[in-house]
């Protein structure tokens, strides 16, 4: 009987935190750019089960393993790509294929799918509540002319006309380059470290992407499918209710037992 003590307490703290994860889901379904998490479970402590006579324990025959608590094993992420929506921002772009954009954050460079970016007072190219993006050169980029395009290799130009000085002299356009988005990959993505507002951090070294296929305009929604969270929530819920109220009536036995056969 103790042992259901153990297999309910575990199951519900194991669905508590799994509560937990698909409402963060929930949560960013209209964040760009974001990945979806999903909780893995195991077990662990198991013990083999034996059968024996009622007199002679001798030859014990081995039935199964068992075990008595049931956790959370690990967090996987999805790096599934998302849809895309067109937005008509200037400032926004989003990522097709592979990749990560580069942030300059407080503690350090961050990587992000989140490509829906502003420009802060300075009028350096900004992701918000994180910090400056990061250029091929790497260093901010800077927008001084909202005139500009963004090609699909990142390329940030503004083309600039020049008067003619004379009469006859025709005006002349050229074109300037202000910056390059900075794309990069890694090999290994479970070493990447899911931080606040869908930036990823690692102590692997980034390699660029040398052919990157950026969309301007439009951003990556993010991979949330709803149906299906909702669907795990309801799972999860349920498991949970299950657990407390058998956990109760395991209480409400060994409360009887206590009091009312112990006085036989």
């Amino acid at each position: 009987m103790y042992q259901g003590f153990y297999n309910l307490a575990s199951g519900m703290l194991t669905q508590n935190r799994n509560l937990n994860v698909i409402s963060n889901n929930m949560v960013n379904i209209q964040t760009p750019g974001y990945k979806r998490d999903k909780m893995v479970s195991t077990t662990f402590q198991e013990e083999m089960l034996y059968r024996t006579g009622k007199r002679y324990k001798d030859n014990p025959e081995p039935l199964a393993s068992t075990s008595k608590i049931r956790a959370a094993d690990r967090t996987y992420v999805s790096y599934e790509q998302g849809g895309f929506e067109d937005t008509e921002g200037i400032y926004d772009v989003a990522l097709s294929g592979a990749g990560f954009f580069v942030i300059d954050t407080a503690n350090g460079q961050g990587y992000t799918r989140n490509g829906s970016f502003r420009v802060d007072d300075q009028g350096y190219l900004t992701l918000n509540n994180v910090g400056r993006v990061l250029g091929g050169d790497g260093q901010p980029i800077l927008i001084d002319n909202e005139d500009f395009s963004i090609s699909s290799q990142g390329v940030i130009s503004v083309v600039e006309s020049t008067p003619g000085g004379e009469e006859d002299e025709e005006a002349t356009s050229t074109t300037r380059v202000m910056g390059q988005l900075r794309v990069v990959d890694f090999e290994d993505y479970d070493q990447l470290h899911k931080e606040d507002y869908g930036v990823y951090s690692t102590n692997q070294a980034a390699r660029d992407v040398e052919q990157p296929n950026i969309l301007w305009k439009m951003l990556e929604r993010s991979n949330v499918d709803m149906v299906e969270e909702m669907t795990s929530m309801m799972t999860a819920q349920r498991a949970l209710q299950s657990a407390a109220q058998v956990l109760k009536m395991y209480d409400q036995i060994m409360s009887k037992a206590a009091t009312e056969v112990g006085r036989l």
